[in-house]
Parts: structure tokens; sequence; C-alpha cells
């Protein structure tokens, strides 16, 4: 039996994740990493804890099409669930996730060391991209052997 390869264990790592999700419009899972490997933190995209879930009562924002209303959607995304639950975002060198970063989530890695974002889904918002790769980071689209 072979290991499987690195970006795969951590991408998996991410889709299982992302089955926490709790908003209604798209769940996202991401997964923290430091530069040898180790997880350090993951998030999933949902409200805060002791609110009610979309899920449950859909929020403003649940009807709007992707990559709008993000004003009225009251989820917090999976990228800044798993910054603020890390014990040390000194050491976060990649970001694996389900779904490319929005313009708020790439702000606020940008803040951090991470290098790297690996994603399984580009989302629609191609400022992202731009302000990431501007700062001499990788971005990478997950592609399954």
């Amino acid at each position: 039996m072979s290991r499987i390869p690195i970006d795969k264990y951590f991408m998996d790592l991410a889709i299982g994740t992302a089955q926490r999700g709790t908003c209604v419009r798209r769940t996202v899972g991401c997964v923290l990493v430091t530069e040898d490997n180790h997880i350090i933190s993951t998030g999933y995209n949902g409200n805060t804890q002791g609110q009610p879930h979309c899920l449950d009562t859909p929020c403003a924002g649940a009807e709007c099409k992707s990559g709008e209303g993000l004003d009225l959607c009251e989820a917090i995304h999976a990228e800044i669930n798993a910054l603020i639950h890390c014990q040390d975002t000194s050491k976060v060198y990649k970001c694996y996730t389900t779904l490319s970063p929005c313009i708020h989530c790439i702000k606020a890695l940008l803040a951090s060391p991470c290098q790297e974002i690996i994603f399984l889904e580009e989302y629609a918002c191609i400022k992202s991209k731009k302000l990431w790769e501007k700062s001499n980071r990788t971005w990478r689209q997950y592609v399954a052997h």
C-alpha cells in the first residue's frame, strides 16, 4: 500500500470539514498547514456559535447569487474561521480550501505568512487572485491524479 499524496490528504480533509458548514449558499472547508505539513487549524463557513444556522433560519443573503450580497450574508467564511481558531498564525504556510478565497479572506491570509493557496474550485472573484499573486505567493488549483 502506498501513501496518498500530501495535497490529496489535506484537500480530502478540507472537503470533510466543508460538510460541517451551515450556510445555504455554499459549504466551504479550509485547512491551514505549517511549512513541514502539520495541520494547525481548520474552518468551515457558518454563523457564529450561539446564532441560528442559515440551514435552519436563512439569513438575508441566503437568496443572493454567488459573489453578490456578501454584506447580507451572516456566515463567517471558512478561511477566517480557520485563522481565528489558529493557535499561532505565524506558522501558517499553506491554505487548502474547497473554494478559492474571496477578497476579504485573501486580505486576512495576506496578513499571515501563508505562501500558498491550494483550492478545489475557483471562485468568480478575479481580484482575489490578482492581489494574492501581486504578493508573489502561489495560487494553485488542486487537480486530483
